[in-house]
């Protein structure tokens, strides 16, 4: 039997608790600094917050303190973890070895994604030093997880199932720092692989001019989650702390109701990580949630042409129809999807580009735009990106989720006892001091219509019993009702704490690390290992890995490697050799450029299957 935890971000706490309630096992957030999305950072007060409603759920709270971190933060990363202990946080996730040398309280730590993790040595390496959970590369295929999986099967392996797709690497991409002083292993990536460029050969000679040549579709894996179950993947993890509230609840649910129905077609393999039953109010659509097209990256075909979006780094969302008929102000759709008033629609034009436009009235296919776009043709086939009657659902009250909730009324020595137990197995019992007064009338009934009264609590009753069988005493009703009350508070009470002691044995068992493989077991000659504080640096002297450059962040080299990509432009434009495409007419090295004139060299390496990009001083 395994637990299979579904993964969600939440930018604030009003994301997390929705997120908890539209079925989510375990949410990650941000805290005030240190996190991969400087952006989304949250108060201790507010984590604490979302760790109480959490837990009583038996959900997880992970905090990314996933960034690397300069010698003068080195006191107040130390001060924030603690607080985040102590505000019962499950886990934080980890870019910096640095910390491992650090006062860290026994919280679980997880290998953050920005670690580049994507071989079974750097897995095992990791779990030698005390990391509980790691983070896999989103580039690995099914069969590379289970790989890992079958030679490490002692840590828990995370990986991405939904959401955007960086094209580097993570934790190995400069672009935006050497750009625009903006690093994305400071939380501050200002995507530059979202630009346009012209791909330029050895000659000057243009080859691709203005497209997005680094942009990726965004991933969706959720028909694939059985066999990343099967290949030993424990936590399914949503991209997305940037996204909004509806973004949460409408791709949580979608996975929610996935992972069920794999847990139902075999209950004797799998179980959720957390429990309570979700109830939803709409009918989750990942096609109406904000998305540049759909790819499973290289999770089942190996490399394949469906990873790009080079025409546009924005969202394109659902496919409608095509463009029938342009008629005065108006146009037709041959489709069979129904408009509203305010619907965001969108389409490539003549220039490759997306254009969009808002529907200012929809009668039927019949669609009244404020001004019908010049590009507009018939045949072009239409995108929504916006569903004004989708949003309007989820902006109400869209999921509820209940815990269920055994209640026990028996006679005791001193008057009655009610005990209430979840669904875990987590109880509480309350005494009520009291005479006891045989029944004039039966009383059966009513005594369980008063225990079953749980309003607004996040439990529903599965069972009543009374004891004895024969059960007909009085008790007054408002008694019971404060017994109930009382059981239920205290219930909930020892719910919230964290259920920590496994996860901080886990975090502390390679305490002693003598003996264990040092990280030259798995590292790369181009592989940069982003040290950038004095921990740090002392942590990889005693990994024999002594003398390793700073952090681009504090001194790019000459000729900076940017970025390393599993993403290959040769492959993608037709004239990957190996992969039988046709051999290119250009000469290289190929350039990307961008609009201001600065370039990029590429570097193809195929005894790698990767491409790598380097600063053009």
């Amino acid at each position: 039997m395994r637990y299979l935890e579904l993964l969600s971000p939440a930018k604030n706490l009003e994301c997390g608790i929705a997120a908890i309630d539209h079925g989510a096992d375990a949410v990650y957030i941000g805290a005030e600094r240190f996190g991969a999305r400087a952006a989304a950072g949250n108060s201790l007060e507010d984590i604490a917050r979302l760790c109480d409603y959490a837990h009583v759920f038996g959900a997880k709270v992970y905090v990314t303190v996933n960034t690397i971190i300069y010698d003068n933060e080195i006191a107040d990363t130390v001060r924030l973890v603690h607080g985040l202990y102590e505000a019962g946080a499950d886990a934080i996730l980890v870019q910096d070895m640095g910390l491992l040398e650090a006062d860290l309280p026994p919280i679980a730590l997880h290998a953050s994604t920005q670690t580049d993790n994507r071989t079974a040595e750097k897995t095992e390496w990791l779990a030698a030093h005390g990391f509980s959970r790691v983070v896999l590369a989103r580039e690995l295929s099914v069969d590379e997880i289970s790989a890992i999986h079958d030679a490490v099967p002692g840590v828990e392996l995370e990986t991405f199932v939904h959401g955007a797709l960086c094209v580097s690497y993570s934790g190995l991409c400069y672009a935006s720092q050497y750009c625009f002083k903006r690093s994305a292993n400071r939380g501050e990536c200002a995507q530059f692989c979202r630009l346009k460029f012209d791909l330029e050969d050895a000659d000057g000679r243009v080859i691709v001019k203005d497209r997005h040549l680094l942009s990726l579709k965004d991933m969706c894996r959720i028909d694939n989650l059985e066999e990343m179950a099967h290949a030993g993947v424990t936590s399914f993890k949503i991209e997305g702390r940037l996204k909004d509230i509806n973004y949460v609840k409408n791709v949580t649910a979608a996975y929610s109701m996935k992972l069920d129905e794999i847990i139902r077609r075999n209950p004797d393999k799998y179980r959720r990580a957390s429990f309570g039953k979700c109830r939803y109010a709409f009918t989750p659509n990942l096609d109406k949630t904000f998305n540049r097209g759909y790819t499973d990256y290289f999770l089942t075909s190996g490399r394949s042409n469906d990873i790009t979006s080079f025409d546009t780094p924005k969202a394109k969302g659902e496919y409608v129809g095509k463009v029938k008929e342009i008629r005065g102000a108006a146009f037709t759709v041959a489709g069979t999807a129904a408009f509203a008033n305010g619907d965001g629609l969108c389409f490539i034009n003549d220039k490759r580009e997306l254009e969009g436009f808002r529907v200012n009235k929809a009668e039927a296919n019949k669609i009244f735009p404020l001004k019908i776009p010049k590009a507009l043709r018939p045949g072009m086939p239409l995108y929504r990106n916006n569903d004004q009657a989708f949003e309007k659902i989820l902006a109400r009250k869209s999921a509820e989720r209940k815990i269920g909730l055994t209640l026990t009324l028996e006679e005791t020595e001193g008057g009655f006892a009610i005990t209430a137990t979840a669904e875990d197995g987590t109880r509480a019992a309350v005494e009520m001091t009291t005479d006891k007064q045989t029944a004039i009338k039966p009383q059966r009934d009513n005594v369980i219509r008063q225990l079953g009264k749980l309003g607004n609590t996040p439990f529903e009753c599965a069972d009543i019993t009374l004891i004895p069988e024969n059960f007909n005493y009085f008790i007054p009703s408002s008694m019971l009702a404060e017994a109930r009350r009382k059981a239920v508070d205290e219930l909930i009470g020892i719910m919230k704490k964290p259920r920590r002691d496994s996860l901080a044995e886990a975090a502390h068992a390679a305490a002693d690390r003598s003996g264990t493989p040092d990280a030259r077991t798995w590292k790369t000659k181009d592989e940069n290992l982003n040290i950038s504080n004095k921990l740090a640096r002392s942590f990889y002297d005693k990994e024999g890995c002594g003398g390793e450059p700073d952090a681009p962040e504090l001194k790019m080299t000459e000729k900076q490697l940017l970025m390393q990509c599993r993403h290959c432009l040769r492959y993608s434009l037709g004239h990957c050799t190996k992969r039988g495409g046709s051999k290119p007419s250009w000469r290289e090295p190929l350039h990307l450029r961008l609009t201001d004139g600065r370039r990029f060299r590429l570097q193809f390496d195929c005894n790698e299957c990767k491409m790598n990009i380097y600063a053009e001083t």
